[in-house]
């Protein structure tokens, strides 16, 4: 019995202790949690401050520089310059657009159309204006023909009677007309239906290449876009291209153009040829035309990149666009000055103009022959001593 409560009293003892340790280790957890926010919040606050001191160690080191040159050794920038030159500007509107063909001739019939007998064209072949490229029905027409064929053979045959007996002073003069007016009639039937005969060859009213040849022998041939033949002219080129609406007051006839069809390599300059008088509901665009020299290597559809020139300046100062910084008096650009044998950096507020690919125009601020820092310039400041570098 006795063995049994100190049994009892062992296990309690030992729930109880472990009880203790797990408050314990959930105390220590909960502290070591709160230690590492506050270490957290420390870290953060002493870099504050830091950036703070090297804020303020640096403009005490500017004015004190202003006042006494000797009293602080300023610390020196490496940099790279660009002397400014004149140069001529240009500024293109780059926009996506392709190339056409001024002409694109779908053959029709002149007549009503008809089922088609005969093809003498393939698509890709050349044609040239006036070849025949499709043989219609045409036996109603033939038969009508043989008809009037018989018809004129007998209103002949009664002609010549007519007019025997009328030289023989046998019978009357209305008998006589009667006979050759019934004569030309059928001459003019025939006449008619020949031409009707005719229309049942189609040919190629243009010079170019059969781009489609979507008819069969058999079908009934319109002229229709989806059944028909589509002949090209691969000579007269122009390219095509959508300009956004808000362009509408920039963009005009005769205007330059550079148009660079990637694909085929070719680059051409040319002129704005065409604008269209509509702008479309659904892009909020207007079309405008260029044409462009034929090429074997272009083609109809092929994606091409039209540069529109719409702003040129002669004798323009131009800087690379990444020098031109923004503070709240506006743009400015940083410039090397010698000044008592030392190189330092100089502020420049600038005008700017427009800009083109990497370089921009400036319209005031700096002139030919300054020296525009290129490289390192950020981070500078007013009258920071500078040392070139080749990098």
């Amino acid at each position: 019995m006795i063995t049994y409560i100190k049994a009892q009293r062992m296990k309690q003892v030992l729930l109880i202790s472990g009880i203790l340790f797990l408050m314990a280790c959930g105390a220590s957890k909960k502290e070591d949690a709160a230690g590492l926010n506050d270490k957290k919040a420390a870290l953060e606050g002493l870099k504050k401050q830091k950036t703070e001191l090297d804020q303020k160690i640096i403009s005490l080191e500017q004015e004190i520089v202003k006042m006494d040159p000797n009293a602080v050794e300023e610390k020196t920038k490496l940099v790279s310059v660009t002397e400014v030159k004149l140069q001529d500007f240009e500024h293109y509107i780059d926009l996506q657009g392709k190339i056409a063909t001024e002409n694109i001739y779908f053959v029709s019939p002149r007549g009503q159309g008809g089922q088609v007998k005969a093809i003498y064209v393939k698509q890709g072949d050349r044609v040239k204006k006036g070849q025949l490229l499709l043989k219609l029905d045409d036996a109603v027409v033939r038969q009508s023909i043989a008809q009037l064929e018989t018809q004129l053979s007998f209103a002949k045959n009664l002609y010549q009677r007519q007019q025997n007996l009328w030289n023989e002073g046998i019978g009357t003069e209305v008998q006589f007309l009667t006979a050759k007016n019934n004569v030309d009639n059928v001459e003019k039937q025939m006449a008619v239906v020949r031409e009707q005969l005719n229309l049942s060859n189609v040919y190629a009213e243009v010079n170019g290449v059969a781009e489609t040849v979507s008819i069969r022998v058999g079908e009934f041939f319109t002229g229709s876009p989806q059944a028909g033949i589509t002949i090209v002219n691969p000579s007269n080129l122009k390219a095509t291209v959508d300009v956004p609406e808000n362009y509408v007051s920039k963009i005009r006839k005769g205007m330059s153009v550079v148009v660079e069809v990637p694909d085929a390599g070719k680059t051409f300059k040319t002129q704005i040829s065409l604008i269209s008088e509509t702008i479309n509901n659904i892009s909020r665009s207007f079309v405008a035309e260029s044409k462009v020299p034929g090429d074997p290597m272009l083609k109809p559809n092929q994606v091409a990149v039209v540069k529109i020139l719409d702003h040129q300046s002669k004798n323009a100062v131009v800087v690379p666009v990444e020098t031109v910084q923004t503070d709240d008096k506006g743009k400015y650009v940083y410039v090397m000055a010698d000044e008592k044998g030392k190189k330092v950096a100089r502020k420049r507020q600038v005008v700017i103009g427009e800009f083109y690919s990497d370089l921009i125009e400036v319209r005031n601020g700096i002139a030919a022959g300054d020296k525009v820092i290129t490289k390192g310039f950020q981070g500078l400041y007013e009258g920071q001593l500078l040392e070139l570098t080749s990098l």
